[in-house]
Formats: structure tokens, sequence, C-alpha cells
């Protein structure tokens, strides 16, 4: 328990390689640099699910989306479930929000004495078109899932991200003479497609520069076929109207990383200006990656390394200064948020406050796991990180099974090797432990087939929820 107060930054879709304080090349993150030059920075953290709504829901509860039962983008979660926020409360905690939510409605009671300019799913459903998932019944996406323009410029997205930025800057101004150590959460949206991005940061990243990408279908790469079967449900990839927008689109996704990290500056700027930066403690990560071209996909998704893994920085008062390797997950930064306060919570087995695992030995050997019920999905998918070894089970296709100390970017998969089968057996094991992949992925579906019921049927639908990213609240531009 610690008397200082709490700032949890949380980002969407940030890639967790996409940092220069990760090693990074080329991107240009310097407040997030600063930030884990004073922390600690996590360098194996993961999502519970790699997309958003179910991911902020477990992030909420500190339960997996097989325990939450929110399984896609339109399940939001909506307070039923006690989560830290509700743990902070009845401590007596001051615990309010700015920004993107992702969750029902701001009526619902969600843990925060107040949410300022919250971001909530579309129309209090969401995307109920994504969760016609079975192969035989879902309909192709016809738009483009990053946006009609991609570029320079400025969307409703950043002009959002600027008014959280405004809104979280005074809040921070007004509490520099509390008594009362307070826990604000803030959601911002970049690098979350639309890509497009302002001028300044683009031109930090000409077209000329960007890398080839890995695996990439043109080189001969063969997908597996659960993401060859995912991927072709809204096919990015296909959709560039040249080679050279398909390099745009990567300039862009990497500006706004880079704008993302200048808004986190100034968030710390307005901290250290209220003379609160010494009694703070900073927790940064996000609720995804992006693949950003890697096997030619974009968007999120998958249980790729890309997708799931997520960056994650923690600083303070208490915080060992370095990198920790022990696997770690959002999950994790829940247990966190109420541990900070002495509040009682409880999450997911396993769980535990990032200080406490910071300040530990490295344990290379935890657990940590991810799941995927959600659009384009045609069965259940699930990850779990163990040691050097990484297991994908996609329920009714052949297993991928990576060795993340050899081959960190996934290039092989060795699952069908025989000298791999005590690995492999070991694994599942873990994972039953956790939950019955099979068994989970038929709970899944049926809910999803009783949400489309409610909704009037499968036409009915396909006309519900944004069609790609969700609408930002009505803000001034800042």
């Amino acid at each position: 328990m610690s008397a200082s107060n709490l700032l949890v930054i949380l980002s969407d879709e940030h890639q967790a390689r996409a940092m220069g304080c990760a090693g990074h090349p080329f991107v240009q993150t310097p407040h997030l640099d600063a930030l884990a030059a004073r922390g600690t920075r996590f360098s194996n953290a993961y999502t519970p699910s790699p997309i958003c709504v179910p991911a902020r829901a477990s992030f909420a509860t500190g339960l997996y989306p097989h325990q939450t039962r929110l399984w896609d983008n339109a399940m939001p979660y909506d307070g039923s479930i006690r989560g830290w926020g509700h743990a902070l409360q009845a401590k007596g905690v001051p615990v309010e929000s700015i920004g993107k939510l992702h969750y029902r409605d701001e009526e619902d009671p969600a843990g925060f004495d107040v949410e300022h300019i919250p971001m909530m799913v579309a129309d209090g459903v969401g995307m109920v078109w994504a969760s016609v998932r079975r192969e035989d019944t879902r309909k192709i996406g016809q738009g483009r899932m990053l946006g009609d323009y991609i570029g320079p410029g400025h969307s409703k997205y950043t002009d959002y991200d600027a008014a959280v930025v405004t809104q979280t800057k005074t809040w921070l101004t007004e509490r520099a003479d509390d008594a009362v150590p307070w826990c604000l959460y803030v959601g911002l949206v970049a690098p979350h497609f639309p890509l497009v991005v302002p001028q300044e940061f683009y031109d930090l990243y000409p077209t000329a520069l960007m890398p080839d990408v890995k695996l990439h279908p043109s080189g001969g790469c063969v997908r597996h076929p659960w993401v060859e079967k995912q991927n072709a449900f809204m096919d990015s990839e296909a959709k560039f109207a040249s080679a050279e927008e398909r390099l745009v689109a990567m300039a862009s996704y990497y500006g706004l990383c880079s704008w993302l990290d200048h808004n986190v500056g100034q968030i710390m700027g307005a901290l250290e200006g209220a003379g609160l930066a010494e009694n703070t403690t900073v927790i940064y990560s996000s609720d995804h990656g992006d693949n950003v071209g890697a096997r030619g996909l974009w968007g999120k998704s998958n249980l790729y390394q890309e997708s799931v893994a997520v960056p994650m920085i923690m600083a303070g008062p208490d915080m060992p200064v370095g990198v920790c390797d022990t696997p770690v997950s959002l999950l994790d930064v829940s247990a966190t948020i109420a541990d900070h306060f002495g509040a009682t919570f409880k999450g997911a087995a396993g769980i535990a406050p990032l200080s406490t695992i910071a300040s530990a030995p490295p344990d290379t050997d935890r657990v940590v796991f991810s799941e995927y019920h959600a659009a384009g999905a045609v069965s259940g998918a699930f990850m779990l990180r163990k040691g050097r070894w990484k297991l994908i089970r996609y329920v009714g296709f052949e297993d991928e099974l990576f060795d993340l100390h050899d081959d960190p970017e996934e290039l092989c998969n060795v699952a069908q090797l025989v000298v791999n089968a005590d690995i492999l057996a070991a694994l599942h094991h873990e994972l039953a432990a956790i939950c019955d992949p099979v068994a989970t992925d038929a709970l899944a579906f049926a809910d999803q087939d009783a949400l489309i019921a409610r909704h009037g049927g499968i036409d009915a639908a396909f006309g519900m929820g944004a069609p790609g990213a969700t609408p930002p609240p009505q803000t001034p531009r800042g």
C-alpha cells in the first residue's frame, strides 16, 4: 500500500516494440522512454484479449474473457461485475476517468466517481455485426477498416486525444493541493486507426525509410489456416490503393505512436507543473497491439506478438529502475491499482501487483494467458506463454508453437516437431488448468448466438454498430 497518487494511462493499439526504450530502430517516443528510464519497463507484457472491448472489460475486472463472458466488441462492460474501480470506491479513494473507456454507457456504475468525456461503444451495443463469426453466416466487410483516407492531417480521433489531454492537464492542475491520494485513469485512442496523423508527426517517418515486413504472403509465406480465414473477414492489405499507400499507412501508424508519446509528455509536464510528480505513481500500457503489415495483416485480432503483446511501464516512488523480464498481463495492472491503495480486489487466479513482480527475482516461467473469440474468428484461439515457449491453440486447427528465445519473431512454427512433443503436452496441461478450450469456444458461440437473437437475428445484426473505429464523443478541438 502506498500513500502516493496513481495515474493510469491506457492507449489503444500500441504495439509493444514501437518505443525507443523497447529497442525499436526508428520509432521516436522520448517521453515514454523518459518514463521507462525512471521506473520499470515490463518487456514481456500481454493483453488478455487482442481486441478493444473484451480487453478493457478484463482490465476493469481483473478477469479473463471466459470468466466475464464478454467475448467481443458487442459485449461491453457495464459495471455489473465488480472491478478495481468499485474496490477503490469502497475504500474511499477518489477515482475518476478521462477519455476512452469503451464500456457500455456512462450511466452504468463502472467504478468511477466521475467519467470525463468518456468514449463508449457505439449506441451502447457495439459491433453486433462482428459477433456473426461462423464461416457460413458471416458477411465479409466491404469497407476499409483502416479508414477511407490514410496520411497526414486531423481526424476525430486526434481531436479527441487533444481534448482528453487538455482535460487531463486541467484536472491535474486543480488537484495540486489535494491532501487525499487519488486515482486517475486516462484513456487515449492513438495509435488506433484511422491512420490519420498530424503532419509534424507524419513527417518523422519518410515512406522511403519504411522497412520490409516479415512473412509477407507476396514473398511466398503461407499463413496458418485459422489466420487465413480470420483475415479473409476484413482483408486490409488487399484494400490499399497502391504499394505507396501501404507505406503511407506504416508511416502514419508510427507517426501516431509519436503523437501518442507527445500527448503522454503533455500529461507528464502537467503532473510536474502541478508539483505532483514526486508523489504520483504512473502506469502506462495499451489494450493490445497492431500487426502493422506483418504476415500481410493489419489491425489486431490474432495472438502473434505484434498483436497480443503490449507496452507496459510503471514508475513511482517505490518502483525499481530497470527492465523486468517476468511475463505479465493487463490483469496484473488491475491487481496493481487495487493494491496501491490497499483495496480488496479479487481477479483471476495468479495475478499480482506489478510492484511485487518487479521487486522479486525474474520469474521467466510465469504463465500468461490470452484468448480471442471476436471479429473474424471461425473458432476460439488461445495463447499460453511460459518461459521461452509460446503456444497458440486454435479449436479445430493445428497448434502453433514458438520458441521465443531462439525465434523472437515467430518465424518458425515448431509444434509438429517430435522433439517438442513433451513441451507441447506440458503447455496443453497448463492451458487446461486455466480453461477448457473446446468448452470455452462452445460457450462463446452460444452467448453470441443469444446476443444476435436478442437483436433480431443475423440480418439485423449486420446493420448494428460502427463499421470500423468507434466514434468518439463530441469534443472541442484541442
